[in-house]
């Protein structure tokens, strides 16, 4: 039986009080980075992606995790994760979307929110490795794209992945945008703004007429971005059309696989409205709303905190173990 809205709630850091508090902290405490080992693959079109592996014991499960906006292998929630799948002896994998690993991509498109047919085709090659079972984790961005990849393949989804998890996916892009465009939520957008702007130049350079640098240049929003850079280099007319044909959340009732949706009733990047409701969801899908938690963070303990609740009880899904182990302590 699927968890209430509020069920298994973890125990916030009480010395860290907000939304924004519990978002910025976990960047303080991020942690060592994992001994990752490097990979590249072709892509179908004749792009590559860079695959950041941890090495496991044989036999032993594989966690893939698709990472957020301008993440990669060195955000804290992917060392986390890595670390915590290490400490299980378990095999994980950070997939790095195009242009995140630290080199630009080749091709004039990169990523996106609603890519659901690039998840497709990295969850199948991963599955054609053997290991025993795959789980993929997505987060923020790329827990959308996931979640939007699992709902439509439905059933045939679980012939590729054993279980699926998102954290604060923002699952009605249009929503999140207008979170993050205005108040302090802007300091969000423009922390992104500052590398997504200079990518942007950096590809108008080598693919000229593709989108209008000087819109690019003069973005204030994730909004505006989206609209001058994002939509027309993957076919969408505008950041409109971009955000209503890539949100996961209106897709959710078709997933059939065993996928944790984990969010913060406090995540500043989307509104609590924006949230699905549990008895709108397939049986398949467990739902964690915590009060608190912020964007991706879920710190807890004492000073100076920790943030590896959030990793474990992703690896507690993936093991099976009930929704209650979300209170842990």
């Amino acid at each position: 039986m699927r968890p209430s809205a509020d069920a298994a709630p973890y125990q916030a850091a009480p010395w860290l009080p907000g939304r924004h508090a519990q978002t910025i902290w976990p960047l303080l405490i991020k942690g060592p980075l994992p001994r990752y080992r490097r990979e590249r693959w072709e892509t179908p079109d004749g792009d590559f992606i860079d695959l950041d592996w941890i090495d496991g014991m044989p036999g032993t499960p594989c966690v893939a995790l698709f990472h957020g906006l301008e993440g990669s292998s060195r955000s804290h929630y992917a060392r986390r994760l890595m670390h915590a799948a290490a400490q299980r002896g378990w095999h994980g994998v950070v997939v790095h979307f195009r242009g995140c690993s630290g080199e630009p991509n080749r091709l004039p498109r990169g990523y996106h929110s609603g890519d659901s047919a690039e998840i497709g085709w990295i969850l199948r090659r991963l599955r054609d490795i053997g290991h025993p079972a795959l789980f993929a984790a997505g987060v923020s961005l790329g827990g959308n794209a996931l979640l939007k990849w699992l709902a439509e393949q439905g059933a045939a989804a679980a012939d590729v992945v054993d279980a699926a998890a998102s954290v604060s996916a923002p699952l009605d892009l249009a929503a999140a945008n207008l979170s993050l465009s205005s108040g302090f939520n802007l300091v969000y957008a423009r922390h992104f703004l500052r590398t997504l702007i200079p990518a942007a130049r950096a590809k108008a350079r080598r693919f000229p007429g593709r989108f209008d640098l000087r819109r690019a240049e003069s973005a204030r929003t994730l909004r505006d971005f989206d609209d001058a850079v994002t939509a027309p280099l993957h076919g969408f007319l505008g950041a409109d059309d971009y955000y209503a044909r890539s949100s996961a959340g209106p897709l959710l009732a078709a997933i059939r696989a065993p996928t944790l949706l984990l969010h913060a009733a406090n995540d500043p990047f989307l509104p609590r409205s924006a949230l699905p409701r549990p008895e709108s969801l397939p049986a398949a899908v467990t739902l964690e709303i915590h009060r608190q938690g912020g964007h991706v963070g879920f710190v807890h303990n004492a000073l100076p905190g920790r943030i590896d609740w959030m990793p474990q009880r992703l690896l507690a899904h993936f093991s099976g173990q009930r929704p209650e182990f979300g209170r842990m302590r």
